[in-house]
């Protein structure tokens, strides 16, 4: 694994790709993915940033086959939407990226469904996204769900009493439940797929601290986080190219791990080449996964085959 790039991700020609999120880390997986000879949707809110996107990596690489396609993660309407016209269009699907993501908004914000805005969008959104694409994963070839994580996680807790922070809201310690349900969501998706014979990875990663949009975009350029990137991002934060690898190592290569996590590789995980990344003990818990997931399940309306998952697992 070491020292491992975008060179080495096998030839993806007649896979089929979603990733969510058009700029910095679902954008860079997309270009590695269209160059590798993978079929990418991109998936996001923002039609004016996915079509310049589409247009940025087609001004690269003409033959890239990629296109966008609407999807907002804080709108559950949305999700079955994407999910019906995926259905309707593919007879499967490869590869899904669970990669968008909002951070540390100030204030408190709710999604058009009520929920705690980073919560339930960098959460909640995926988990019924794969819910709704699960049928098209199972019929894929060698099919993989990667869902992007975050050292924050390192310090979440899912607060079951106040998992919407309606009574106290702190934007980073809500981020990183979010991260950490993420990761939760991740390992519960593989322990589900193989007592159930579904054949799908399911495998989490994180970027390190990177240069993307995610913090201006949350908290805000002239938030203290927000101006920490400014001055200090290009010395402290590595390329959004960079950040990806992780992500694309989980997604591509042959010997990532179902229920694997992956991270740089240097300076406390936040820079560097893909390895297995150090998993923060709640994200181990079997039995908050399999709460969490009774709960999404409740929260968003959406509902995964029943599987029962074996004792053993949840030792």
């Amino acid at each position: 694994m070491a020292q491992w790039t975008t060179q080495d991700i096998p030839n993806q020609q007649g896979r089929l790709v979603v990733v969510t999120g058009t700029g910095g880390l679902g954008y860079e997986d997309a270009v590695a993915l269209t160059r590798a000879g993978a079929d990418v949707i991109i998936a996001g809110r923002n039609p004016a940033k996915g079509v310049e996107a589409v247009g940025k990596i087609r001004a690269e690489n003409p033959r890239a086959s990629v296109r966008f396609e609407v999807l907002d993660l804080a709108n559950l309407a949305s999700v079955a939407a994407f999910g019906q016209r995926m259905q309707v269009e593919h007879p499967r699907l490869d590869l899904l990226i669970n990669n968008a993501a909002v951070m540390a908004p100030p204030q408190r914000q709710v999604t058009a469904d009520g929920f705690e805005l980073q919560f339930g969008t960098n959460y909640l959104g995926h988990f019924a996204l794969t819910a709704h694409l699960l049928p098209l994963l199972r019929r894929g070839h060698n099919s993989r769900v990667v869902n992007v994580a975050s050292i924050a996680a390192n310090n979440g807790v899912i607060r079951f009493d106040d998992v919407q922070a309606e009574r106290s809201y702190r934007p980073m310690a809500v981020y990183g439940q979010s991260k950490l349900a993420n990761l939760l969501f991740s390992f519960e998706l593989q322990r589900r797929s193989d007592a159930a014979g579904w054949t799908l990875l399911s495998i989490a990663a994180h970027p390190g601290i990177s240069r993307t949009e995610l913090i201006p975009n949350g908290a805000g350029s002239n938030s203290r986080s927000g101006l920490l990137r400014r001055f200090l991002g290009p010395l402290l934060f590595q390329p959004a190219a960079q950040g990806a690898l992780p992500t694309l190592y989980a997604a591509t290569a042959p010997e990532a791990k179902g229920g694997g996590y992956y991270g740089p590789n240097g300076l406390g995980e936040t820079r560097g080449f893909p390895k297995a990344a150090n998993i923060p003990a709640p994200a181990l818990d079997v039995n908050v996964a399999a709460r969490l997931w009774t709960v999404s399940e409740e929260l968003t309306g959406v509902t995964y085959p029943e599987v029962t998952v074996r004792t053993e697992m949840h030792s």
